[in-house]
């Protein structure tokens, strides 16, 4: 039994150290790329910076960025789609372009509201709390130009559809 009970640890160990959310700052972009792949994303961000983003949507509820230094070296990779990041729309002003390189491509784009009122929404999958199968939602207002408002619901991709009967 211990026989095999240590490759399977073993191979477990190794598969749980692949993550890049455990890059080491300063890492050169190169060296993650070669490992995790090409980013999903490569922009100039709010304070002129190059920023990259690896992200799983539209169906996956995890994304990681970065800034790279002059070198080209990711100062940190960190998650992306978490409440505590979505809080940095509180400041200052956001256009779409802004939003999508600080968090990446949404998973999907809605119009909301009656068409005098009308609102793009802008959803992004995640893990809210790291528990609860949620979207964020980040609305654009009436001219799309910047952000309004943000905040997080259920995800109906993975609400189970109610019948009667059905316990």
């Amino acid at each position: 039994m211990m026989r095999t009970l240590i490759p399977i640890l073993f191979c477990a160990a190794l598969t749980g150290c692949a993550d890049i959310g455990h890059t080491p700052p300063d890492t050169p972009l190169a060296t993650i790329t070669a490992q995790f792949g090409a980013p999903t994303l490569q922009c100039t961000n709010r304070n002129g910076q190059q920023r990259v983003i690896w992200s799983q949507q539209p169906l996956g509820q995890y994304a990681w960025g970065g800034n790279l230094d002059a070198q080209g070296r990711v100062q940190a990779v960190t998650p992306i789609l978490t409440d505590e990041h979505f809080e940095v729309l509180r400041q200052g002003t956001w256009t779409p372009e802004q939003v999508r390189c600080e968090f990446g491509p949404p998973a999907f784009i809605d119009q909301i509201g009656l068409p005098s009122v009308r609102q793009t929404v802008w959803n992004y999958r995640y893990k809210q709390d790291h528990v609860w199968n949620s979207l964020m939602f980040v609305y654009f207002g009436h001219d799309g130009r910047h952000v309004t408002q943000f905040n997080p619901g259920p995800d109906p991709m993975y609400e189970h559809d109610r019948k009667f009967g059905d316990f």
